[in-house]
């Protein structure tokens, strides 16, 4: 198979969908890599690394999407990349389909196969391929907090983990997952007195086995939410309902109480927010202030340190990556359930009824388009 590994051109994105490590991995089980000009060198690989590895080096994207069968990516195409996709190419990347109804309308269209890294599972019912940058983002959320809190960010002017004689920032985490559990983790480490929101019992058990009384567990209600908020000088928000929208726990009104330069950090802002307030912002421009309140919603958090969100990204996505050039598409979702559950669109037609359901479209099972 010809595999093809385009530049990212989202704002201030500098990871890439393949290192050389794995571009010579697909070259040892015979396939051919075409990768475009200084994809890598924001996450510090350069051309040569590449060449050295097996691939060939190109001028440019159009090449790769005219040629590839498979397009292996990091972040959703953009819409210049959607116009160049085509029928029958499989599309390997991160995509967050649900609150995106132009990107979705789009890869309908293409015809393209379009797999999804936030949807494929493991045995256990986890997302492999998100766990990665969820520990990424998870463990962002705090220091990007704490930044916003300065003065000359718009923030209240408070130390996370204080001094002697002053009160540590109140940290409130909603989502006790894989996000909310690295964001208490480095909060805690900062000195912050944190609260971890989840109306999963099993996770608050979970977060209290492992940090003691380093943190405080609540169970999420409306009620306990509207108080925490209040309290709160950073909110971290990390809710997921795999494929999608996030649920809007945090309403206007409830922004509309907090302390005047607190900080709202959405990490679920990819799958729409979790905040009401919450709308997708950039590296470039990161923060938008409501009601007093300082927003950081960047959609591609892990993007800010691209070399090890991008290691760590091939550790899982690799093994995914050769069955699909070594089986096909349809053979190697046909054998593994798990990265048939990454599939969201092809030929047509949406296999992921959260995507669905969030644009009323009509859904169709993986089943039917494989043949299994």
């Amino acid at each position: 198979m010809l595999i093809g590994v385009p530049k990212e051109i989202k704002d201030n994105e500098f990871r890439v969908g393949l290192i050389p490590s794995s571009v010579a991995e697909l070259v040892h089980h015979g396939h051919a890599v075409m990768v475009e000009t200084h994809a890598g060198l924001g996450a510090g690989l350069a051309d040569a690394d590449y060449a050295n590895a097996g691939a060939v080096i190109v001028e440019g994207p159009d090449r790769i999407f005219a040629e590839a069968e498979m397009i292996v990516k990091v972040k959703e195409p953009l819409a210049a990349e959607r116009k160049k996709l085509r029928q029958g190419q499989i599309l390997f990347t991160y995509l967050h389909l649900a609150p995106d109804a132009a990107q979705t309308h789009d890869l309908v269209a293409s015809g393209a196969i379009c797999i999804a890294y936030e949807t494929v599972t493991s045995h256990s019912g986890a997302l492999p391929l998100l766990t990665p940058m969820s520990e990424v983002a998870g463990r962002l959320a705090p220091q990007v907090g704490a930044h916003s809190l300065e003065k000359a960010q718009g923030g209240r002017g408070v130390l996370l983990g204080g001094v002697p004689g002053v009160p540590a920032a109140e940290v409130v985490i909603l989502g006790g997952g894989v996000s909310g559990t690295h964001a208490a983790t480095i909060a805690v480490g900062m000195g912050a007195k944190v609260t971890v929101v989840d109306r999963s019992a099993e996770a608050l058990k979970r977060l209290a086995t492992q940090f003691g009384t380093s943190i405080s567990t609540v169970f999420s209600t409306r009620s306990a939410i509207e108080e925490l908020v209040k309290r709160a000088d950073l909110l971290i928000g990390t809710v997921l309902v795999p494929g999608a929208a996030a649920p809007k726990l945090v309403s206007h009104a409830m922004v509309r109480t907090m302390k005047p330069g607190a900080v709202i950090v959405d990490v679920a802002i990819d799958q729409g927010g979790c905040v009401e307030t919450s709308k997708a912002t950039t590296h470039s421009d990161p923060t938008y202030v409501v009601d007093g309140v300082v927003h950081y919603c960047v959609a591609n958090m892990p993007g800010a340190v691209a070399r090890t969100s991008t290691f760590a990204l091939n550790n899982v996505t690799l093994p995914f990556a050769v069955a699909l050039a070594d089986k096909g598409w349809k053979k190697a979702l046909a054998e593994d359930p798990h990265l048939r559950n990454g599939l969201n669109v092809a030929e047509g037609q949406i296999t992921c009824r959260p995507v669905a359901d969030a644009h009323n479209l009509a859904y169709v099972t993986a089943e039917s388009l494989i043949g299994g």
